[in-house]
């Protein structure tokens, strides 16, 4: 998972954004390929967080126009930044892949118990599966056109695809938000074994092997990849979640500044 000296230093500059921002951060996770479970040796630590700030900030006319994140530079193979609850939970209203992602993370740094547990509850109520769908399905294709149709090809980008793919068929099989543990996902699809060997052996190079890596491009993962986008093509879902109510967000938005 993640090595102590690294959480420490972690946890230390989200100590360093509260004090330098005003801030209380209320939820922090680990994002991107560690949480996703295929990182390479040298892959970033992309740290998110969730932050509130005083009440008053927000009883202000220009609030809509205030700064609603913090973001950090680069430093050390460790990305930092948060979002504003008020922004978080409007995402979060729209099925903003990013927010459920981070609801999800395997990987906490700093939790609340408030926040996320309500945040999760909220989510089986107003979440849309076809929005889902639909940015999985954009960010499958456009990897796969991009970086994983030449003879040479980065492997790391073959996750980028696949996970996603199977996040789909999570959506349309369970009709709720898909994990984003790669091995969950790979679940679906246990019964294809030559897909689940190339799989896991492209899997076991991934996690020794540096973030840019190129390797000859594997025809059956290019095959299963090919089928399912052109299966995508022929059935698009109706987003039918119009009548959403904010209500219940806006309650935790109070509880959580009182």
């Amino acid at each position: 998972m993640i090595a102590e000296h690294i959480r420490a230093d972690i946890l230390e500059r989200i100590r360093a954004a509260e004090i330098e921002h005003n801030v209380k951060v209320i939820y922090a996770i680990e994002s991107g390929s560690r949480a996703w479970g295929f990182a390479s040796p040298n892959s970033d630590y992309d740290v998110r967080f969730v932050y509130v700030r005083p009440k008053d900030w927000y009883l202000t006319i220009d609030v809509e126009d205030k700064r609603d994140v913090i973001e950090y530079p680069i430093v050390d193979d460790i990305d930092i930044n948060g979002w504003d609850l008020r922004k978080a939970l409007k995402l979060l209203w729209r099925s903003n892949p990013a927010i459920i992602e981070w609801l999800q993370s395997p990987i906490v740094y700093i939790d609340d118990n408030q926040f996320a547990p309500a945040a999760r509850k909220i989510l089986q109520d107003i979440y849309s599966v076809p929005k889902g769908i639909y940015h999985y399905r954009s960010m499958a294709k456009t990897n796969y056109r991009t970086y994983l149709k030449e003879d040479l090809v980065p492997i790391k980008k073959y996750f980028y695809v696949l996970r996603p793919l199977l996040a789909i068929r999570w959506l349309e099989q369970y009709q709720q938000p898909a994990p984003i543990e790669f091995h969950r996902l790979r679940e679906l699809i246990e019964s294809d074994a030559l897909l689940n060997s190339e799989i896991e052996k492209l899997l076991q190079r991934k996690k020794i092997s540096q973030e840019k890596e190129i390797a000859p491009a594997i025809k059956a993962l290019n095959d299963f990849i090919e089928r399912e986008l052109e299966a995508l093509e022929t059935r698009a879902a109706q987003d039918n979640t119009y009548d959403r109510d904010m209500a219940q967000l806006n309650l935790l938005f109070k509880q959580l500044l009182s």
